[in-house]
Order: C-alpha cells, then sequence, then structure tokens
C-alpha cells in the first residue's frame, strides 16, 4: 500500500467470511445497459469490470432472474444457460485479477411495462398500485407506467424459485456470491413497504408478513450458495421509484434484524449520504443504526466520499464501503485513492445508458490522462 495514502482503512484488506479481499472498496451495482436485446453478457462488458478490478469486491449491475422480471433496456440477464455461459467471459477476467465478483439478482416489479413482457402481460407487484412518476422508457419509446397486476398468493413461490435458479447459474459459471437486490423500488423492496404492500393474505400487513417474500427468497438462495456467500442490498428511506413509507424505520430495523439471523456474507444499505430521503416522513437512516440488530458486515453506499468511507469505516459504523458513480468515470478508482490522485470529472448521465462502448470503457486512467497531456 502507498505510505502516502490518506485512506489505510478503506485501502486495508478485509477477510469476507472466507473470501479474502485486498480493500475494502467496493464495486457497486451500476446498470449500464450493454448486454443488447439478447441480454447476453459480452466481450465488451468483460473489458469494463477487468478495468475496475482493483476493487477489492465487485458486484455487477443488476442481472434479471426471468423474462417476468425485466424492465430496463439491455440490460443482462441470468435465466438461461446461454446466458449463463456468456457471463463466464466476465468472471474469468475479473478473477484473473485476483478480485471476487458477486451477481446482483434483480427482478423490477412494477418498474416494468407490458412491452417487457411475454405476450405483453402486466408487469407484476404485491399490489396493483403504480408508479407515480414521468414514464419509463420501453421497447416502445418513453411510456406511462402501468399499473402492475398483483401477484397471486400461489405464483409467490415461483418467483422464489427464480431467483434461486438464478442463483444456482451464478454459481455454475463461477461467481464467488450472490446480492439479492432488495432495494430501489423494485419486486422485493414493493413487498417490504407498506406503500406498495396493500395484500391481505400471508405476504402483507404486518412487517412480519411483508418481510416474508424476502425471507423464503434468503432460505432459496442459501441452499445454492453458503450464507457467507449472499449479501442482501435495502435502501431504507429511497424515494426512487415513489417509494417511502412512514414505518421505514421500524420496519428496516426489523429486517435487518431477521437477516442478522442467517450470517450472511453481508447487508447492503443506501443510506442516503448524498441523494434524496424521505425528508417529508422523518430524519435519513445512517448505517450506525443498524449496527444494533446486524451483527455480520455492513457496506455503506450512497455517495461517499473517500474522506467520507474512511470516517465510516474509522468510525466502525461500516465494513465497507461500495462506490457507484465515482467507478464509471474512474475505472483505477483505487489506485486514485492509494495516490491522492484526482478523480476525472463525473460522467454526464447520458452515457450511464448510452448502448455504446463510448462512455463505458473509455475513461482514462490518471496515469493515461498524465501522458496525453
Amino acid at each position: 500500500m502507498n505510505t502516502q495514502t490518506t485512506s489505510p482503512l478503506l485501502l486495508s484488506p478485509f477477510k469476507l467470511g472466507d473470501l479474502p479481499l485486498k480493500n475494502r472498496v467496493v464495486m457497486a451495482p451500476l446498470t449500464r445497459c450493454r448486454a443488447g436485446e439478447a441480454r447476453m453478457p459480452n466481450t465488451l462488458m468483460a473489458e469494463y469490470y477487468t478495468q475496475r478490478a482493483s476493487a477489492g469486491l465487485i458486484i455487477t449491475e443488476a442481472t434479471v432472474i426471468s423474462t417476468q422480471a425485466n424492465g430496463w433496456l439491455n440490460t443482462p440477464g441470468i435465466y438461461s444457460d446461454e446466458q449463463g455461459e456468456a457471463w463466464k467471459q466476465v468472471v474469468t477476467a475479473v478473477h484473473a485479477r485476483e478480485t471476487p465478483i458477486f451477481m446482483q439478482l434483480w427482478h423490477c416489479g412494477r418498474a416494468s411495462h407490458s412491452s417487457f413482457q411475454e405476450n405483453h402481460q402486466l408487469p407484476v407487484a404485491p399490489s396493483a398500485i403504480k408508479i407515480n412518476g414521468e414514464g419509463i422508457y420501453t421497447p416502445l419509446g418513453k411510456q406511462p407506467y402501468e399499473t402492475p397486476r398483483a401477484l397471486e398468493t400461489a405464483e409467490i413461490s415461483l418467483v422464489v424459485e427464480d431467483y434461486r435458479q438464478a442463483a444456482e447459474r451464478a454459481k455454475m459459471v463461477g461467481f464467488d456470491g450472490v446480492e439479492i437486490h432488495a432495494a430501489g423500488g423494485y419486486l422485493i423492496d414493493t413487498f417490504l413497504q407498506t406503500k406498495t404492500n396493500h395484500r391481505t393474505d400471508s405476504y402483507g400487513g404486518p412487517v412480519e408478513n411483508r418481510y416474508r417474500f424476502l425471507k423464503e427468497i434468503v432460505e432459496a438462495i442459501i441452499t445454492v450458495f453458503p450464507a457467507n456467500r449472499v449479501g442482501v442490498r435495502l435502501s431504507p428511506d429511497s424515494v426512487f421509484n415513489d417509494m417511502g413509507s412512514p414505518s421505514y424505520r421500524e420496519d428496516f430495523l426489523y429486517i435487518a434484524g431477521q437477516l442478522n439471523a442467517y450470517g450472511l456474507a453481508y447487508l447492503h444499505l443506501v443510506d442516503n449520504v448524498a441523494y434524496g430521503f424521505l425528508q417529508e416522513l422523518g430524519t435519513p437512516m445512517v448505517i450506525g443504526e443498524f449496527r444494533d440488530v446486524f451483527a455480520g458486515v455492513l457496506v455503506g453506499n450512497g455517495g461517499y466520499t473517500q474522506e467520507q468511507a474512511e470516517t465510516a469505516l474509522t468510525s466502525q459504523v461500516a465494513d465497507l464501503i461500495a462506490f457507484g458513480r465515482d467507478f464509471i468515470s474512474n475505472p483505477d478508482l483505487v489506485e486514485r485513492f492509494t495516490n491522492n490522485w484526482p478523480l476525472n470529472p463525473p460522467a454526464e448521465m447520458g452515457v450511464w445508458y448510452s448502448f455504446e462502448p463510448e462512455g463505458y470503457i473509455d475513461f482514462p486512467t490518471y496515469q493515461e490522462s498524465q501522458a496525453i497531456s
């Protein structure tokens, strides 16, 4: 390690269960939409992840677990053997850099549209409550959000099985673990929150019931991976995808407490250091609140600067810090932290989902930019 670094803890090795990490920097899951209409990982994606493999841990972009789960253009899938085989090139390339990689498993739920669905069926959700928002980008162009169809009780086990099968494919192609995407107003998050879950069966009502769907998914996946190779991502007070429930604090502390029993790899929290939170419902949650209920590894995420990350680790409110936007424009983010080099300017949002190599694999490292200048 460079002795000049201002982040000795952030750049120190860490043991994630039985998995050694070379530092505490995590590459956060970032939807980048380069998988094409077939949702097939490719050489471009392999290069993108390899460029950023100085991270201690990489979490892939959200990866859909079924055709029903689709809801973004050109995002990758893990619901066919062909997609699984295509992911091998990414895993192999990242492992060649001695970096572990987890796959994030995703179901868009109501944040989808009938044009993504087989036979143009409505997207599914816990309850028939649509997103109040500007609209969604679909294969037909930008469209208004639709009122989703509430899943029948008997269908829920089928979705759980989709998660299990996705985890099985991820394991078969060499992923070190998986992260369950239970944040961001997608399917699992909408089951967890009272704003979007108005069910009257065993998956609705009190928080114990609203948590049941996530519980069943966790228990299905740990039949595939050991629990210490499974993470869960939550966004307790995020407003993304029209979320936000008055009982967010007590609900998410309960959920984290329940997850504590499994000995998971980590709990990944979007704790809104920099982004919007539920101001009208109360104060934003901070990661330290979860220490009392979750004894395992806590991963902070939400616009941390290098300095904020070091402070969070030093004060022991977090064990690892995930960086998202900074990793888009700085493939050598860890090297920049190590040497106190300045960061590239933030990437324009237009390149995040441009479907092109530009704005994806062409951001210069610090040394490349110095050579150019």
